[in-house]
């Protein structure tokens, strides 16, 4: 089970949307190197005013491509890195992983999968009426996030377009992400 990276994106400032690069460094236990959300406390400004001194467990965003298509389908034109996101992958069924997954990317870079991304209103600023698409509820009425997964990184690594993702999932029982 895998797939590949389509685009990586880092930002040194606190911004909604990530630029693409050639090519980004990940870093055993902080993260993407140059980028405002690494380190091994979080980076993310919600959680540091609620406690500063918390794990990173949102060391890394990944969003699957597909993504875009189905927004695309309902009028909205989104692209690699405007959702925030370090890594974006097609061919990995990202939401469907458990807690504890590692994704091997590249030729070293291991990410473990902490959980799901709770995105915020940014996203309405970003493209009205673009939360709602990314977040709904199923048939049962519970909450649905589509805007991706969040992961630490177990191995350093540098990461490009075109790198494959393999996918190993954990001991079971599998335990499904839940936000982070």
């Amino acid at each position: 089970m895998g797939g590949r990276v389509t685009a990586v994106s880092s930002n040194g400032q606190y911004t909604f949307t990530k630029p693409n690069r050639p090519v980004i460094r990940l870093l055993a236990g902080l993260g993407v190197e140059g980028d405002v959300h690494a380190g091994a406390t979080v980076k993310h400004r919600s959680r540091m005013a609620q406690d500063p001194t918390q794990p990173n467990l949102r060391q890394v965003h990944l969003i699957h491509e597909e993504l875009f298509d189905e927004l695309a389908e309902a009028g909205f034109t989104v692209a690699p890195g405007d959702l925030g996101e370090n890594i974006t992958t097609r061919g990995v069924d990202l939401l469907g992983l458990p807690t504890g997954t590692l994704l091997r990317i590249g030729a070293q870079a291991v990410v473990e999968v902490t959980g799901l991304r709770n995105p915020c209103l940014q996203i309405d600023n970003f493209q009205d009426g673009l939360l709602k698409q990314v977040v709904g509820r199923d048939e049962a009425g519970a909450i649905v996030r589509k805007a991706g997964i969040m992961g630490i990184v177990k191995a350093a690594g540098s990461v490009r377009p075109g790198d494959p993702v393999e996918v190993e999932l954990p001991a079971a029982p599998h335990r499904p992400l839940e936000r982070v």
